[in-house]
Formats: structure tokens, sequence, C-alpha cells
């Protein structure tokens, strides 16, 4: 249940800890301007121990600012990742005006982008060195509810 001061119920936060969603959902963010979408999805290695590592380091404890100043910087307005087993899921909300390309190609010259790339990438299944346009393959969208 959604309530009105923009609480969420704590079952419906997510956690690093692995703890599931309870089927509550997930409050987004709502923007002043249309977003456009971006939907990819990547694999862990099948290890437990380097999966909740991984979890642990995405913390926001954990994360590191210049990345999350690079995101920020490039144009992104939010980024989710969802895990379920080994499959990682990540929604990126942009303006409208957002050029996939373009901001991939600026984010990975920022300050410590590689390296972030290169010190998770011992999680992931991906080639050595890749960057994160290279690790995360784009989803096709194949059904909507609404008519856009």
């Amino acid at each position: 249940m959604l309530k009105t001061d923009n609480s969420v119920p704590k079952h419906a936060t997510s956690s690093i800890e692995g703890k599931v969603n309870c089927g509550a959902g997930f409050v987004q963010k709502q923007y002043r301007q249309p977003v456009k979408r971006y939907v990819q999805t990547m694999d862990l290695k099948d290890d437990p121990a380097l999966i909740a590592e991984y979890r642990r380091r995405h913390s926001r404890e954990k994360a590191w600012a210049e990345i999350l100043d690079g995101i920020r910087e490039v144009g992104i307005l939010e980024m989710e990742l969802y895990i379920l087993g080994t499959r990682l899921v990540m929604i990126v909300e942009t303006p409208l005006d957002f050029d996939w390309d373009t901001a991939m190609a600026r984010l990975a010259t920022l300050p410590r982008q590689q390296e972030w790339e290169d010190y998770m990438a011992m999680f992931q299944q991906c080639a050595e060195g890749a960057t994160s346009d290279e690790k995360w393959q784009m989803m096709d969208r194949m059904f909507y509810l609404y008519e856009a």
C-alpha cells in the first residue's frame, strides 16, 4: 500500500542482503518531463559469495561517488539494478533528447569509470577490460500495456 506521505513500507525496499520485495512494488520517481527508458541485462558469475560481494559494492555506502556523478553528468535521470539469481536487469531513465551512444562514449572517458568497470569485472560474465556499454546488453521491448 502506497502512503500519501511518500514513505514506503519497509518490506518494499531493496536490500543488499538479498531480501525479496514481497510483491509490494517499488515507488517510481515522477519527472516534470516525459522520459525514455532503456532496459539492459547482464549475467554475474554463478558464485553466491561473489554475488553477495557484488551487491555490497553497489550499496550506497560502497558505490564510488565519481561513478554516480558520472552517470548523472551524462544525463541519466535514474538508474536501477534488479537481480534474480545471476541475472541482472538495469533500468535507465533519461530525457527524451538523450542519445545513448554519445552518452556511453562520454561516460567511458570520465574519471575512474574504467577503473570501476575493471573492479566489477571479477563478478561479471564479461571480457577483460570491457566498458559498461560492452558488458550490458540492450533488451528489446516485446510487450507494453498502453499505447505510446
